[in-house]
């Protein structure tokens, strides 16, 4: 493993990524333009019907040791605890991924790379776009002056307590769990279980109104949409017909990749020792 084949391989899976599509994908189908418009009037409606309600059963309705429980299970909303793992399997595959090994390890190792970086994508891409809105929207945190003033907006301030609209906590969420269930539909149920708890924890810990929440979740719905369709439509990882995740290298065969890599570095470890 060194340098120079990672950065090859990153600049090779770069390239496929920007490459044009090698199929023209169908038009979004009707249920997910219908869902992202009931999300939309659900956003706008929370914000005349419920917002304020939220915000004081938040504030002085709940125990305060029910609080402090999702003031922790909050913290499992950062992107952080995808994005940093991701992060470190991909460069360490780009770095392992070599012409020394067998083909059947570089496929293997690369279809792993492929998922990795659709997860990565997937998830950051929508963090980074609310990142930047929230600021320039500048809609108040409900805990902002006091009082829970749902109109309260100051635009392109760039502060953390006017960051209020979309919920990122509520993007990473709903992303990862579209994401991660695109690839194995088996962990859906677990995965928006999570997204509802994170979701529901931003209210209870007077972070977010259910407004922002809901933004948050049209944003990495579409996010995680649109990056799926990006990378099908390269047929990588996805079909381009029906979205659906091609079949992945099994565990055995992940295992035996990552043990011929194992083995091609020993040799080279050794010689450096003895130099």
């Amino acid at each position: 493993m060194n340098a120079r084949n990672a950065l090859t391989n990153l600049d090779r899976w770069s390239r496929a990524l920007a490459s044009p599509p090698a199929v023209k994908l169908l038009r979004p189908s009707l249920p997910a333009v219908a869902a992202a418009i009931a999300l939309l009037a659900a956003t706008v409606a929370s914000m005349f019907l419920l917002d304020t309600a939220a915000s004081d059963w938040a504030t002085h309705r709940l125990p305060q040791w029910f609080r402090d429980i999702f003031e922790e299970i909050t913290n499992l909303g950062l992107s952080g605890w995808f994005l940093i793992p991701l992060g470190f399997i991909l460069l360490g595959l780009a770095a392992a991924i070599s012409p020394a090994l067998s083909r059947a390890a570089q496929a293997t190792l690369t279809a792993v790379a492929a998922r990795c970086g659709f997860l990565f994508l997937a998830i950051g891409a929508s963090g980074l776009f609310v990142t930047i809105v929230k600021r320039l929207i500048g809609r108040a945190r409900p805990y902002v002056g006091g009082h829970d003033d749902p109109f309260s907006y100051m635009p392109f301030i760039w502060r953390p307590e006017y960051a209020s609209m979309p919920s990122g906590h509520a993007t990473t969420a709903v992303s990862a769990a579209i994401a991660i269930g695109a690839i194995w539909p088996r962990t859906r149920p677990v995965m928006w279980i999570y997204a509802f708890v994170i979701m529901f924890s931003r209210v209870v810990v007077v972070a977010h109104h259910p407004s922002d929440v809901i933004a948050g979740a049209l944003t990495g719905a579409a996010g995680a949409y649109l990056v799926r369709r990006w990378f099908a439509a390269r047929r990588l990882v996805f079909g381009a017909r029906d979205l659906h995740a091609f079949a992945g290298p099994s565990w055995r065969r992940i295992r035996s990749a990552l043990g011929e890599v194992l083995a091609k570095t020993r040799p080279i470890e050794r010689a450096r020792d003895a130099l």
